[in-house]
């Protein structure tokens, strides 16, 4: 089961690289692009839960605590999002993607305090090495290639960063006693109901976007949606969370390339960014070789 859980691990790094592309891919606003996003996750998913009678029994027969708990999770979620894609509205998808990524800096020690998940050497050595590669990547995108880095975007990066790893850490503790398909539900329903009420705040349209942007919208929820985070969420009943966490800095690779051969974006590495992604590599293979060789559950 958990060499399944890394295959699945592997296949949302990849899903979820293509995030930062579709949405610099669409013209609709920031926020709108958030609520679909999370709205046609949550529609690909509800056959699985209508049709799955287990996850229907357990929906029913969770507490009000776990659900209340799950609901805190799904506005951490939308936070996420809404601060996430505006800043790729105000930064390159380097910058934007590599500062979101760095949440492990949260999860490591917070897992470590609170979870009792105790950090080996190993494993700290490939965090700090992960995390050191990130500053190198942002350091070295600064301002390069499009030259539209903003101290806001990045700022809104980093928040939603810190989101992100809140999200990564509520979601480590609840799948030890709730199913993906019940979590997931759960999550997302409230996430896009958050999202929603933010677009009404912030006067973000929820109608009448171009049917162009509906369906890279909807790609976005099918690819990064349910085979990048549901996928995600599934293998953190079985990986660590500090480990899961380091994994996913794949993405700013991932995404860099992408935003590299792709030629209506065609933003060009540098060689920080090079550099800092071996590094990053090298700290992600460090942590998982280590989380191998132990018996979590």
């Amino acid at each position: 089961m958990k060499n399944n859980a890394y295959i699945a691990l592997f296949i949302s790094v990849i899903s979820v690289s293509f995030a930062a592309i579709f949405i610099v891919s669409c013209e609709a606003p920031a926020l709108s692009i958030a609520f679909y996003r999370l709205l046609f996750t949550f529609l690909l998913i509800l056959p699985f839960v209508f049709l799955h009678k287990k996850t229907r029994k357990e929906l029913l027969s969770l507490s009000s605590s776990l659900i209340l708990i799950m609901g805190g999770i799904g506005v951490i979620l939308a936070i996420h999002f809404a601060l996430w894609i505006t800043s790729l509205e105000l930064t390159s998808v380097a910058s934007s993607v590599i500062l979101v990524t760095a949440h492990p800096l949260l999860v490591g020690p917070f897992s470590h305090y609170f979870f009792k998940e105790k950090l080996s050497f190993v494993n700290t050595i490939g965090i700090i090495l992960s995390v050191s590669g990130v500053v190198i990547l942002v350091y070295g995108n600064y301002g390069f290639a499009s030259g539209i880095d903003t101290l806001q975007g990045n700022i809104l990066a980093i928040l939603g960063g810190i989101a992100a790893g809140l999200y990564i850490l509520g979601g480590r503790k609840l799948r030890k006693s709730v199913s993906v398909g019940s979590y997931a539900f759960v999550v997302y329903a409230v996430g896009t109901i958050c999202l929603f009420i933010i677009c009404f705040i912030f006067n973000a349209p929820v109608i009448d976007l171009s049917l162009r942007d509906y369906g890279i919208i909807f790609l976005m929820a099918v690819v990064a949606g349910i085979f990048g985070h549901t996928l995600y969420n599934w293998s953190l009943e079985h990986i660590r969370a500090s480990v899961a966490s380091v994994v996913l800095l794949g993405e700013p690779i991932g995404s860099s390339l992408l935003a590299y051969v792709l030629p209506w974006i065609q933003q060009i590495p540098s060689y920080y960014t090079i550099f800092g992604g071996i590094i990053i590599l090298i700290g992600i293979y460090l942590t998982a070789q280590k989380n191998k060789r132990i018996q979590v559950f």
